[in-house]
């Protein structure tokens, strides 16, 4: 039987859509000249209309890793006091990041699935007046959470703090507003929502950001700052060292599309199809993983059928019907599945998505009523006009 390539409903990466990979097929530009400079201004102008920031865009090959990385190495000096704010798997890498880099590590770890609160965030600070940076995630694919992150930029702010923040799931998807929430640093990547192909991750750099970098000693060669700054500023744009030119090829297509469809509708986008996820998947009975669980309109984590483990669910979607979502992470691991709805998808994908779900969950053994998924999901679209 002819097998069609997987269909990604993953946390990331998500879908590449035809235009980008049009796009990353081109012939290569060289790096040191016109073309690659004005494909960099084309995504560096994108990623400053999506944060809504003028602040300047350093631009790596990389997983977003590396651009949480390049964060902690060009604000931090070894001793620094810096507070993590963490609700899964993201917040323990930040963690780790920083302990790596000899940093004073201060955490508020709230349980996987409860969301940040700015309240707890002011308490520590307030508690230790030393700490210089809060290191926090927007969207925290291990669960599914998408932080309230403006009240507690704003009380960073006010306290005299470096906020940095992970938004590399949530560009695109949740609406940031960067300068007027107060955001000092905030790191993207090209996987997500935007719907390009892994390798690209960027860091918009505000003023106090680069006030810190000026005085931090931490080592850094390849993720500098400075070392992008300068090649940006030369009369074709440029990246210091040799960059992946066709994946920014694609990313520049993909921003060019988003701004043709607006921010605000991409962000009504995101919303529908994540209600019609949770209208699906509560219609069969699955409880719905996080205190907050409307918020999470990048990934949503479902609670397993009783008697049944998120490896089989995910194994069955994948083997049966090429659908691949994601298992539990951490301590969730075993206790649920999370479907990921983020970037280009149409209201069909989801439909299609819970029509091979409840296949699986028959075969499965897991009693419900049959079509209640689909018909679900297929309401919030009629009611939104879809």
């Amino acid at each position: 039987m002819f097998k069609r390539p997987e269909i990604l409903m993953t946390p990331g990466p998500t879908p590449v859509p035809h235009f980008v990979l049009a796009a990353q097929a081109e012939p290569l530009v060289y790096h040191r000249g016109p073309g690659y400079g004005a494909l960099l201004d084309e995504v560096v102008e994108g990623a400053q209309w999506l944060l809504q920031t003028t602040a300047d865009i350093i631009v790596y090959t990389s997983s977003g890793s590396g651009g949480m990385e390049g964060a902690v190495a060009n604000v931090t000096s070894s001793g620094d006091k810096a507070l993590v704010v963490s609700v899964g798997f993201f917040g323990e890498r930040f963690k780790t990041m920083l302990t790596n880099f000899g940093c004073d590590v201060t955490s508020i770890d709230y349980e996987w699935g409860n969301t940040a609160k700015a309240e707890d965030v002011i308490a520590a600070l307030d508690k230790d007046p030393e700490i210089k940076f809060v290191f926090c995630q927007h969207s925290e694919t291990s669960t599914g959470v998408v932080n309230d992150v403006e009240p507690i930029a704003r009380a960073v702010r006010e306290r005299d703090k470096l906020f940095i923040l992970d938004a590399i799931s949530s560009i695109g998807a949740v609406d940031i507003n960067m300068d007027e929430w107060g955001i000092d640093v905030c790191i993207g990547g090209s996987q997500k929502a935007l719907g390009a192909t892994p390798g690209i991750a960027f860091c918009a750099v505000g003023p106090r950001a680069w006030e810190a970098h000026a005085v931090s000693t931490a080592p850094r060669f390849y993720f500098d700052w400075t070392a992008y700054k300068e090649a940006l500023e030369r009369p074709d744009s440029e990246s210091p060292w040799t960059p992946a030119i066709s994946v920014l090829a694609g990313m520049a297509a993909a921003l060019r599309v988003a701004r043709k469809e607006g921010r605000e509708a991409i962000l009504a986008r995101h919303v529908l199809l994540a209600r019609a996820v949770k209208a699906g998947a509560q219609a069969l009975g699955l409880p719905l993983m996080g205190e907050d669980p409307e918020r999470a309109v990048v990934v949503t984590a479902v609670k397993n059928p009783p008697g049944l483990t998120d490896t089989q669910i995910v194994g069955a979607l994948r083997k049966d019907y090429g659908i691949v979502v994601a298992p539990g992470q951490g301590p969730m691991k075993g206790k649920v599945f999370r479907i990921g709805h983020l970037g280009w998808f149409m209201p069909v994908d989801v439909l299609q998505f819970f029509g091979a779900l409840e296949l699986v969950l028959d075969k499965l053994g897991y009693d419900f009523k049959p079509g209640s998924s689909v018909a679900a999901a297929e309401e919030v679209f009629r009611e939104a006009g879809q």
